[in-house]
């Protein structure tokens, strides 16, 4: 039960991660949003080592958590991709999906045999992934529909994006910067004739699945064995990328007060939540804490309602109630 309570908070505050992202982002420069909280995530995670490090991590275990913050980035990249060659309905339910179900076929093959009622939580899971992921990302593009002109630099946030939230993992993190990203797919038709490439951007949202999961992957496989070094291996990694991409582009300057601040509420809960998913996948089946951890655009959408009074539609509606439902099943089923 502790598995199934940590991976649901790690979800909480993904999606509020999401959230305050998004927002300081409407206010100021997606990279400098980014690398703030990127610096705040890193900060978090060395605060909280010397209390979860009780001995020198195994080689084995860094070489995952290096892998865990290269398929954060890399599925960063791959997803902004997505966005510019396709809708954002496509490859951004696409990823979340994939980031479930990637993860959970890694976990059946390396053993894990969830329960019964657990198992069917985890189908009823992917239908609820795709209801969230897609509203909240429809949200997040009306938000932000106004800033395309931010549209050129969102492509070269993309990395850091998702570096300052891993911990989704991506994880990152996806729906405070996908208005951002939408808007970019206008630009890139503008720049190739108007032509979208709706298969590429397929491709690229299951890439980006793939990434992503690899993070939750990557540290679970590392154990628990070593503390936090794992994820402390990992945001170094997403904090370097960060670093380079903001001095490529010139950004190496902090936001302002109120998106700055943001940016930092941003990164807290974005370590917070690689924490808590760190300890949930060594006390669970990762097939169970990882599509746990892949609801956070709901907390996202509830957040958007209750701070900015948004409209519950009935594709978000339905996505929260089936993820009710494969909550309380997992619940029911057990963690492992």
């Amino acid at each position: 039960m502790l598995a199934i309570i940590l991976a649901l908070a790690s979800a909480v505050v993904y999606g509020g991660s999401d959230f305050a992202a998004g927002l300081a982002s409407r206010a100021a420069s997606v990279i400098q949003v980014t690398l703030l909280a990127t610096v705040a995530a890193a900060v978090v995670v060395l605060a909280a080592l010397p209390f979860a490090a009780s001995r020198p991590a195994s080689g084995a275990a860094l070489a995952w958590g290096v892998a865990a913050g290269t398929g954060g980035t890399l599925g960063a990249l791959a997803l902004y991709l997505g966005f510019r060659y396709a809708a954002f309905s496509v490859a951004g339910p696409l990823s979340a999906v994939g980031t479930a179900g990637f993860s959970v076929l890694a976990g059946l093959l390396w053993g894990e045999r969830p329960s019964t009622l657990a198992l069917i939580g985890i189908i009823l899971a992917l239908p609820a992934i795709v209801g969230v992921s897609a509203s909240a990302a429809s949200a997040a593009s009306g938000q932000q529909a106004g800033e395309a002109g931010h549209a050129g630099e969102a492509e070269h946030a993309g990395e850091a994006e998702h570096a300052g939230e891993a911990e989704h993992a991506g994880e990152a993190e996806h729906a405070g910067e996908a208005g951002q990203a939408d808007g970019e797919t206008g630009q890139a038709e503008k720049e190739e004739g108007g032509q979208a490439r709706p298969a590429a951007g397929v491709a690229a949202g299951l890439v980006a699945g793939a990434c992503f999961a690899l993070l939750l992957i990557g540290l679970n496989r590392a154990g628990s064995g070593s503390g936090l070094w794992p994820v402390a291996v990992a945001e170094a990694a997403e904090l370097a990328v960060a670093v380079a991409v903001a001095a490529v582009t010139r950004n190496l300057r902090l936001p302002g007060a109120r998106p700055g601040w943001l940016a930092v509420i941003a990164g807290v809960a974005g370590a917070a939540g690689t924490i808590m998913y760190f300890f949930a996948s060594h006390d669970g089946f990762l097939a169970v804490t990882a599509v746990l951890a892949s609801l956070y655009p709901a907390s996202t959408i509830v957040l958007a309602r209750v701070v900015l009074g948004e409209r519950l539609t009935g594709l978000r509606l339905t996505g929260l109630a089936l993820a009710a439902v494969c909550v309380a099943l997992i619940a029911a089923g057990g963690a492992g």
